[in-house]
Formats: C-alpha cells, structure tokens, sequence
C-alpha cells in the first residue's frame, strides 16, 4: 500500500476512486463475458467454414485438373477470374463487444469472357465453384483475424477486470479503513484532550472561588 495523506480530504477522494471502481467494474465483467461469447461463436463459425472447404475442396478437384488441361489454358487465364484483387475484396468494420471487428460484405470477380459456343459447358459449373470456394478461404481468413481480436480485446479486459477486482478496490477499502482509524484515533485524542482541558479549568474555578 502507497502512502496517502491521512486527511478527511483523502478519505473522500478514496470513497470517490472506490465509488468509481465499483460502478464500472460490472460493465467490464458483462464485456468479459460477451468477448468470450463471441469467442466461441467465432470458433463455431470458423469449424463450420472448415468443413465446407474441406468438402469444396473435394468437390472441386475434377474441375482443377479440367482447367489444368494444356489445351484449356492455352485458350483461356483462369486464374484472373478466380484470383481477386485486394479491392475488390470489399470488409466493413463493425463493433462486436467493444471491439472493431472486420466482416466480409462481398467478394468480387473479373467478369469472365470467353467464347460461349467454342467452350465447354462445364466451365462455367467449374468457375462457379471454385469461386464459391475461394470467396469460403477469404472468409475464414477474416474470422480467423475476428478471433485474434476479439482475444486480444480479452486480454486487456480480463487484465482491466483483475485490476479492478485484484488491486484497486482492495487498495481503497484499505486506504480507507486506515484513514478511518486514524481520524477516529484523532478525534478520541481530541476529546480526552478537551475534556482534560474542562476539568483542569474546572479546579482553578473552584480554587480561586475558594480563595
């Protein structure tokens, strides 16, 4: 424990800090809770997403080996119809429990342009779905990065919470009790003095009267 002023000025400011403490105290505890929510939420999210790449990538391998066909590739650039852009990956933020948060609003693809009646019709099928799997791989990588932050927002939480519960309203409680003692040892002091005082003034009344 620091050394504080044993005044009744400190004994105030201490029953404001602890007022103060104990008021948002709660508020933190309830953000704790919702961070670890979400969490876990997040988790869930991020399994799910999993096993549906886990299936697509499946599902998709005949249309890979399709596309890695020489002759396929001599005629047509897959790659820049299912690679997109870093723009034209479009994440808005928005607060989940107190922290900014990205989410994926769209993901987009370079139209593509090929001869309809010299191309195979599985080639669209096939752009489809590995389209579908890519804009699946973006997403998980942004909830990935949501569980990041929303760990990284528990920690000072938790951390913040600690403090609160751990240090600083033990801390008051303490200051205050000492300065209590204190300003009652003071106040007694004060009394037995002052009523050492009366009576000492009481006997030189009587003996003068006597006189």
């Amino acid at each position: 424990m620091g050394k504080i002023k044993l005044t009744k000025g400190e004994l105030k400011r201490q029953r404001d800090s602890l007022k103060q403490f104990q008021h948002y105290l709660p508020t933190l505890q309830l953000k704790k809770q919702q961070l670890q929510m979400k969490i876990l939420e997040a988790r869930r999210a991020l399994e799910v997403k999993d096993a549906v790449l886990a299936e697509q990538r499946q599902a998709i391998n005949r249309w890979v080996g399709l596309l890695a066909d020489p002759m396929m590739q001599q005629s047509m650039d897959f790659k820049e119809w299912l690679i997109p852009s870093s723009r034209d990956i479009l994440i808005e933020t928005q607060n989940i429990a107190g922290a900014a948060m990205p989410v994926l609003k769209d993901v987009r693809f370079k139209d593509a342009e090929y001869d309809l009646y010299l191309t195979p019709l599985w080639v669209d099928a096939g752009l489809a779905a590995m389209r579908r799997f890519v804009r699946d791989y973006v997403e998980a990588g942004i909830i990935r990065e949501q569980i990041r932050i929303l760990q990284k927002e528990l920690r000072v939480t938790t951390q913040r919470v600690n403090l609160f519960e751990k240090v600083k309203i033990p801390e008051c409680l303490e200051h205050i009790r000492v300065i209590r003692i204190y300003l009652g040892d003071q106040q007694a002091n004060a009394v037995g003095i002052s009523k050492v005082a009366k009576k000492k003034i009481e006997v030189m009344a009587q003996l003068e009267a006597g006189v």
